[in-house]
C-alpha cells in the first residue's frame, strides 16, 4: 500500500493508491478535547521496588560466579527461549509454493530525486525486462508521488497494452516495512491467482504487473455487487493453506510493538509539539491499551490467516468488463487474525483524504458482506457453503472489536511519520483522527457479547 498525495492521473483513471494528505482544518473539526484526558493515567499508589537479590554467596556479594544446578537451569532457559523464538519464526514463515517462478534481483538503483536519472534507472530495468523495446519510444507516466513509495508506469505506444509498474521504495520505509516478506507475500498471492506477475526486484524497488481497471473510492465499496466481489476476494486470500500444515501465529502484536518503541518523545516545533502532547495519549496509556488489546483480542478466537492487511480502496481494483476485483501493495501483508484484515477494510470505508467515520458500514450492511465473505470462505475451504445467523453475528462481533486494533496500528505508524517524513502532510493528524475514533469506538465494540 502506497500511504502518500497522488502527484498527478492518466486516462481518467485514478492511479493515486496512496493515502493523500490531510488538511488541517480537516482534521480538527473532528478532533475534540477527550485526548488531553488521556494524556494522564489516573492515579494509583507507587510502585514499589523489590528487594534486591544478593549475587553469589554470603559474604561475596560482589561474586557473579553460579553453582553447577544454577548454570544447568540458566542452560535449560537459554534453549527454551531459543526453541520458542525458532517455533515462532517458523509459524510466521510465509513459504513460497514449490513451483513458484523465480523472481530476478537486479543491482539498478534508481534514483527519484531527478526525472532524468529516474528515467535513467527504469530504461535500466526495462532493458532486462522489454529488451525489445525502444528507449525512445517509452513513456513514462508517474502515477503516484508519496510518503511511502513512488510508482511509476512504464509503456510504449497510446493503448497501455503493457505497462510495467516500477515502484521506488521511500525513505526510511524499512522502518514500517518489511520488504523479504512483501516479496514473499506477493509471490504467494500470484501463486494462488490473487496478485499480478512480479518481474523483478532491484535495490531500491520492484517490478510488476500493470491490472486494468478502476481504482476504488469509498462510495464504491457501499455498492453490494462490489462489495460481494471484495468479500470473495479477501475470503480467497484467507483460504490460502499455512506450508505442510503448520498453524500460523500473527504478527499484530510484534508490529505494533515494534511502532510503538519508534514513535516520537516530541517536535522541535513549539506549536506541532504542544498539538502532539495535547491530543496524543501518553506513551504509558499507548502501552495499557496495546496490553489490554492483545489479552482481548486475542482471545476471541478468530483464526490466524494469510491477510492483506491494508486493504483500503485505492488497494482495490475493479474492472467492470471483466466483473471482477483483485486487490494491488502487499507490503504490509502477512500472517494476522482473520476479524483484523475485515475491521480494517471496514475502516477504510470512511476514506483517507477527508476522513469521515459516518461512513462506517452499518450494521445491515456489515451482515451482508459477513455473510457474502462466510459463504465463500466456506466454499474455498471445502465446507459447502451453508452459513448460520449466529455465524454471522460472532464474526460480525471479532470484526468490530478488531478494527479497534487497525485505528491503533494505522494511528502510531502516522506518528512514526510525523517524525520522518519531509513532505507536507499533516500526519499528526492523522493519528490524533484514529486515536479518537479507537476511544470513541471502545466502549460500544467491546459491549457486543458473544450469542450462547
Amino acid at each position: 500500500m502506497l500511504r502518500g498525495r497522488p502527484r498527478s492521473t492518466a486516462d481518467n483513471r485514478n492511479f493515486s493508491r496512496e493515502r493523500p494528505g490531510l488538511s488541517s482544518a480537516a482534521v480538527q473539526t473532528r478532533i475534540g478535547d477527550s485526548a488531553a484526558s488521556r494524556r494522564s493515567p489516573a492515579a494509583r499508589p507507587p510502585v514499589r521496588a523489590p528487594p534486591a537479590l544478593p549475587r553469589g554467596r554470603p559474604g561475596t556479594e560482589g561474586s557473579t560466579s553460579l553453582s553447577a544446578p544454577a548454570v544447568l537451569v540458566v542452560a535449560v532457559a537459554v534453549v527454551v527461549v531459543v526453541v520458542s523464538a525458532v517455533a515462532w519464526a517458523m509459524a510466521n514463515y510465509i513459504h513460497v509454493p514449490p513451483g513458484s517462478p523465480e523472481v530476478p534481483k537486479l543491482n539498478v538503483t534508481v534514483q527519484d530525486q531527478e526525472e532524468q536519472r529516474c528515467r535513467e534507472g527504469a530504461l535500466s530495468l526495462l532493458q532486462h525486462l522489454r529488451p525489445h523495446w525502444d528507449p525512445q519510444e517509452v513513456t513514462l507516466q508517474l502515477f503516484t508521488d508519496g510518503i511511502t513509495n513512488k510508482l511509476i508506469g512504464c509503456y510504449v505506444g497510446n493503448t497501455m497494452e503493457d505497462v510495467v509498474l516500477v515502484r521506488i521504495y521511500g525513505n526510511k520505509t524499512e522502518l514500517l516495512v518489511d520488504r523479504d516478506e512483501e516479496v514473499k507475500s506477493f509471490r504467494v498471492l500470484q501463486a494462488h491467482g490473487c496478485a499480478p506477475q512480479l518481474y523483478c526486484t532491484f535495490n531500491n524497488g520492484l517490478c510488476y504487473e500493470f491490472i486494468q481497471g478502476e481504482a476504488l473510492d469509498p462510495k464504491h465499496v457501499c455498492n453490494p455487487a462490489i462489495f460481494r466481489l471484495i468479500a470473495r476476494q479477501l475470503a480467497k486470500i484467507h483460504a490460502i493453506h499455512a506450508h505442510n500444515g503448520w498453524i500460523p501465529k500473527s504478527n499484530l502484536w510484534l508490529k505494533m510493538g515494534k511502532y510503538f518503541s519508534l514513535i516520537p518523545t516530541g517536535f522541535a516545533d513549539e506549536d506541532i509539539n504542544k498539538r502532539f502532547l495535547s491530543d496524543i495519549p501518553s506513551s504509558q496509556i499507548l502501552q495499557e491499551e496495546m496490553t489490554w488489546m492483545k489479552e482481548i483480542l486475542s482471545n476471541l478466537g478468530s483464526p490466524v490467516v494469510l491477510c492483506h492487511n491494508d486493504l483500503l480502496c485505492k488497494n482495490i481494483i475493479y474492472n467492470e468488463k471483466q466483473g471482477d476485483v483483485q486487490f494491488i501493495d502487499y507490503e504490509y501483508s502477512g500472517y494476522n487474525y482473520l476479524a483484523y484484515d475485515i475491521g480494517n477494510h471496514f475502516n477504510e470505508f470512511a476514506g483517507v483524504s477527508d476522513v469521515d467515520y459516518s461512513l462506517y458500514p452499518d450494521r445491515e450492511l456489515q451482515s451482508q458482506w459477513l455473510r457474502a465473505y462466510l459463504e465463500a470462505y466456506k466454499e474455498f475451504k471445502g465446507f459447502g457453503t451453508e452459513v448460520t445467523e449466529k455465524e454471522v453475528e460472532i464474526l460480525f462481533i471479532q470484526v468490530n472489536q478488531f478494527a479497534l486494533a487497525s485505528h491503533f496500528f494505522w494511528g502510531l505508524w502516522a506518528l512514526i511519520q510525523a517524525k520522518y517524513s519531509t513532505i507536507e502532510f499533516d500526519f499528526l493528524g492523522y493519528a490524533i483522527v484514529r486515536f479518537n475514533q479507537y476511544f470513541k469506538m471502545k466502549p460500544e465494540v467491546t459491549a457486543l457479547k458473544v450469542p450462547e
